[in-house]
């Protein structure tokens, strides 16, 4: 059975158009340290040991003794860790928070203080500081969400390392959206749908600077208006042709301030200049690193759910289509048991984009031509959340190609077999099946689409089936997870607002659920507008939103902008004027026979 689960598994990723792979295999899987500290516990403290790596955390033996090598003890870390100023506004009133004392690395002391276990939960953390031995100075101090969640510190290029940087990422934003300006037409709505998708970034900028109280709240009017826009677009009818829509060169240009040809070549550049920073400047976050080791539990047939190390414990939440994905990766990367580099994961990344990239190309063909193509692949190159995504080694360009491969099937089976794929990828994706299903509106399209999809999540889901594992454990590592999961990055989770996003969860799935019976819009467009619609409705329900999903919707956003405009038609030239005829005398009260200007016949002047 592991066998077949195994061929199944390399069958997957075949039919997700991975390049073809060898049959390496990477040793076994092992546990990287983590700076993690574990609350203290009653009875004989550790002794440190000798040789311990830069982030391990050890606990100093005892505290009122300097370890070798050291400038302080234990009490004196204490003392300086109570003297911050927020720390001491954290600890006010809790008089039964207690501190733990950890050796970190040669030269640094990390201090927490912690509320202890009740409810049969661990104790809390609330505070953390991090000393330098040497100097005695606080190097760090973080209280609140900031203890538990270590992305939200603004550490430098956590994300995407140099895509972060001004020179980077500014330059990128004025190249998406330069071209689509149209400056004699300034109140097209497309001009507010690029300033909204790139507005983003302003949130980017306070996230890096430790500030999430200010940058989470900024994404939802944001998101707001793009769901608001997309709905307009969506379920509005297409617009009547008018006489002049019969000049094929309008209906099939695409409005730009350059050539189509300009942008070709600009997209030519910027894909060599985001696969060299990848390869130069980029790191790999636990969702890439979860795919490679998934992908190697799929092609050693080990159980994949609940068995992921400690490094990355949750990294099993997805569906197994993303692990199948990275198979030819990690075999011809093989993965070295441990987070270093992941060279495979930086090959998915980069793979996904293109896949992603193409996709927009041939979906726009489709739609209008090679010049929207052209236009939406540009879009994607020089969005500057697609390049933040790969070069922080996820796998959400791989959820986007799906998308878009659901968009470009030719016919209900097709489609159906794409949204099975994107929904076994990352489960939220299976809200669109009704309106992927729907999409014809006749019974047999529709039956077609159910068979498609039925088979194409069982051959998804055969690995984990043959392999023996429990679905009821697959469930609890995915959506149990996601659903019991705490996170400060929303407005739900940052501000406690749990029945409000409930209510909002209960729109969402109606909005899934109404919007393909609605929608009158029935074109490639519309599809592309209810499906940013629904993802976008979802999102803003979700607890833990990040910056990476919006390469979900992007190019939704761009396709359904771009793809219903028409190249304004050129001005009527005006008439000559009329130069009146000379008329002849013919004498008082005779009607000159010849027609005057105006084709009636004129009366000589008496």
């Amino acid at each position: 059975m592991r066998r077949a689960a195994t061929g199944v598994a390399v069958l997957l990723a075949v039919l997700l158009g991975a390049p073809a792979a060898g049959a390496q295999q990477a040793g076994s899987a092992g546990s990287a340290t983590t700076t993690t500290a574990t609350a203290p516990a009653s009875g004989a403290p550790a002794v440190a040991t000798p040789s311990q790596k830069p982030d391990e955390l050890v606990p100093p033996g005892v505290l009122d003794r300097k370890p070798a090598g050291h400038r302080l003890d234990g009490y004196g870390a204490i003392d300086l860790a109570k003297a911050v100023p927020k720390v001491r506004a954290e600890l006010r009133g809790k008089r039964d928070a207690y501190p733990g004392v950890y050796l970190k690395g040669p030269t640094r002391w990390q201090v927490g203080y912690y509320l202890p276990s009740r409810g049969g939960d661990p104790p809390k953390e609330i505070a953390q500081v991090t000393i330098d031995d040497r100097s005695a100075r606080v190097v760090e101090a973080w209280t609140g969400d900031q203890v538990a969640w270590t992305m939200a510190r603004g550490y430098p290029g956590a994300f995407g390392r140099k895509v972060n940087s001004p020179w980077v990422w500014i330059p990128l934003t004025v190249l998406f959206v330069v071209p689509f300006l149209q400056p004699r037409r300034w109140r097209r709505m497309v001009h507010l749908d690029l300033l909204v998708l790139v507005a983003f970034g302003v949130s980017v900028a306070y996230f890096n600077d430790a500030q999430i109280d200010v940058s989470v709240p900024l994404v939802y009017p944001l998101l707001v208006y793009l769901l608001l826009r997309m709905l307009w677009i969506g379920l509005r009818p297409a617009r009547a042709a008018d006489p002049q829509d019969a000049d094929p060169a309008r209906r099939r240009d695409v409005p730009l301030l350059v050539p189509a040809t300009w942008l070709a070549v600009a997209t030519i550049f910027l894909v060599g200049f985001r696969i060299g920073l990848n390869v130069t400047s980029s790191n790999v976050i636990d969702v890439g690193y979860a795919g490679v080791i998934g992908a190697q539990k799929l092609v050693d047939g080990d159980p994949l759910y609940g068995t992921f190390p400690k490094d990355n414990e949750h990294g099993d939440t997805y569906g197994p289509v993303v692990y199948a994905a990275y198979v030819p990766f990690e075999q011809v990367l093989p993965w070295s048991g441990r987070w270093d580099d992941l060279p495979a994961a930086h090959a998915a990344s980069i793979a996904f984009d293109l896949a992603a990239l193409v996709l927009l190309f041939l979906l726009g063909r489709r739609v209008r031509g090679p010049g929207l193509g052209i236009a939406l692949a540009y879009g994607w190159a020089a969005y500057p959340f697609t390049l933040y995504a790969m070069n922080s080694g996820s796998n959400d360009s791989l959820v986007t190609a799906l998308l878009l491969a659901a968009l470009l099937a030719a016919g209900p089976a097709r489609r159906g077999a794409a949204a099975a794929l994107g929904g076994l990828s990352k489960f939220a994706t299976l809200a669109l099946v009704p309106l992927f299903a729907l999409h014809e509106r006749r019974l047999r399209p529709v039956v077609r689409f159910g068979l498609a999809f039925g088979a194409f999540a069982l051959l998804a889901m055969a690995p984990i089936l043959l392999g023996g594992e429990s679905l009821r454990t697959m469930v609890d590592r995915t959506l149990g997870f996601q659903a019991d999961r705490e996170s400060p990055f929303s407005i739900w989770g940052m501000y406690e607002l749990g029945g409000l996003q409930r209510a909002w969860q209960l729109v969402a799935v109606g909005l899934a659920l109404l919007l393909p019976l609605v929608r009158r819009r029935g074109d490639t467009v519309g599809l592309a507008a209810c499906a940013a619609a629904i993802v976008l409705a979802l999102q803003l329900g979700v607890t833990h939103w990040f910056y990476l999903y919006l390469v979900w919707v992007a190019p939704l956003v761009l396709l359904a902008g771009l793809g219903r405009e028409l190249v304004p038609a050129a001005a009527p030239e005006p008439a000559p004027a009329a130069t009146p005829a000379p008329q002849r005398d013919a004498g008082p009260g005779v009607v000159d026979p010849r027609p005057a200007t105006g084709g009636a016949p004129s009366v000589a002047p008496a």
